[in-house]
């Protein structure tokens, strides 16, 4: 990109952040000309990227004047943001649509908004048109950053569907309303260049585009100075950042940066692509005290014909030799992965394959599903070759291989003493904390009663029982 391009693109989004300001102090007259404040609640679906703009629609929900509320029967406006990955998020997003008819019935008044990744596909913005017609907003990942614009449109009860396929700047400076420490959340890049052949990702989040360095230190910075000791940064491929900007840091310098800041205790990444590491991000991760022992590594499958056929570029035999590099330079690493079962083509031998890879490698942690079509992409035109009831066969059976290998792994941890930020109090028991390792282990842990003040401290936890995805302790005295 020349800097005659970027200086355009800066100037546009510089633009386009100040008529948005004028968009917030616009609603904020009409709220507060309102006899009550009015609530809103955001549910949230998906990713982290997902959760990371939830916080910027909270932030200037609450910058025009909002008050958040987690409850959806007290709410004067609901927004969901989607996600298009699997079918199930978007079923269970059309019947949470649906169940709101009744309401808004009976409060008219109220706003309903949809927003996020499934906005982005053209056939289910154009369902909600027609069919949820008590839907007063409807707009996609581009144009979360005109959010005050559509919302000022809504109050004055124009329906607004703002679904632009316009991935070509990124709007810094929109307000963020974070969840509490101790962990932030911050975006590195949004998009995807690698067009995987069952990912709808590259469509609905567009073309790769990496944040400045200089934005992204003072955004954690700014955390670390609230209280913030953790930081998540985050993108769909972490490790091609800064690719679009030419000269300038790689992720991996980039990482050694965000270490240098006072206050940051521990630093995590994902998500990343196998064909993207590098021998200078090990080597970072393993010189480093502040990046965390923990790497989400997806191989989606073990059979290399199957990797061809979903695009992913790299092959079993790479992968496991990324792997032993990484356990030689940093031992106790904890690994985690994402599979695919059933994808199109895929035999009885492939997810042998694919069954034998976890056995070898002992991932600590799979997130598996079974493949899901998304319309508009390669795989969804792919014929299949097992019948669903061999996937879910399939499916079980590799729960049921890895849930062994996950259990006997953090049985390892018993008797020892592990450093846990404490995140939060359990939504079981006011008496148990819950927090997470440094490798990202859950932590559960008994303290006296009212002792909630621990939240966001480091503290010392002796393991003393060991599930399969969990581990238990006593506070060291």
């Amino acid at each position: 990109m020349t800097e005659s391009n970027k200086s355009n693109i800066t100037r546009a989004a510089d633009a386009e952040q100040m008529r948005q300001q004028d968009y917030i102090a616009r609603v904020r007259t009409i709220i507060e000309a309102m006899p009550a404040r009015p609530k809103a609640y955001v549910e949230t679906y998906g990713c982290q990227q997902n959760s990371a703009d939830s916080e910027r629609l909270k932030g200037m929900l609450c910058d025009m004047g909002y008050e958040m509320s987690g409850d959806i029967k007290s709410a004067d406006l609901v927004l969901y943001n989607t996600c298009a990955v699997r079918e199930n998020a978007e079923l269970r997003v059309f019947g949470n649509i649906g169940a709101l008819k009744h309401k808004k019935a009976k409060k008219p008044d109220m706003l309903i908004g949809v927003c996020g990744c499934m906005m982005q596909q053209e056939h289910i913005a154009k369902t909600i048109k027609s069919k949820y017609k008590h839907v007063d907003m409807v707009f996609g990942t581009h144009a979360l950053r005109r959010f005050p614009e559509i919302l000022f449109c809504a109050l004055g009860k124009t329906r607004v569907f703002d679904t632009a396929d316009e991935a070509g700047t990124i709007t810094e400076g929109i307000p963020i309303r974070r969840d509490p420490p101790p962990l932030a959340k911050v975006s590195v890049t949004y998009g995807c260049n690698n067009f995987c052949t069952y990912c709808i990702v590259p469509y609905v989040r567009g073309r790769e585009r990496s944040r400045s360095a200089e934005d992204i230190l003072n955004e954690c910075r700014e955390t670390a100075e609230k209280g913030y000791k953790e930081v998540m940064l985050l993108g769909q491929n972490v490790n091609s950042y800064g690719n679009d900007l030419g000269a300038g840091l790689s992720f991996s310098e980039l990482l050694e940066q965000v270490c240098r800041i006072d206050g940051i205790e521990r630093i995590r990444f994902m998500t990343s692509h196998p064909k993207d590491i590098s021998d200078r991000l090990i080597e970072v991760m393993a010189r480093e005290k502040k990046v965390c022992n923990q790497l989400h590594l997806p191989i989606q499958s073990g059979s290399d014909r199957v990797l061809e056929m979903m695009n992913r570029r790299y092959t079993r035999a790479s992968y496991l030799e990324i792997i032993r590099k990484v356990r030689a330079a940093i031992p106790d690493i904890v690994l985690t992965t994402d599979v695919i079962v059933g994808f199109p083509g895929e035999t009885n031998e492939d997810f042998e394959q694919t069954l034998s890879l976890l056995k070898e490698v002992e991932f600590d942690m799979i997130f598996s599903f079974i493949y899901s079509k998304r319309v508009g992409t390669p795989a969804a035109e792919m014929p299949d070759c097992l019948t669903d009831e061999e996937k879910h066969a399939n499916f079980d059976r590799m729960l049921k291989v890895q849930n062994e290998i996950s259990k006997r792994l953090n049985e390892r941890y018993l008797g020892t003493v592990q450093r846990v930020l404490v995140e939060g109090v359990s939504k079981t028991s006011i008496n148990t904390l819950t927090g997470r390792t440094e490798g990202g282990k859950v932590v559960n842990f008994s303290c006296p009663e009212g002792r909630g003040s621990l939240v966001g401290e480091l503290l010392d936890i002796e393991i003393t029982d060991a599930q399969t995805w969990s581990l238990f302790g006593r506070l060291k005295a």
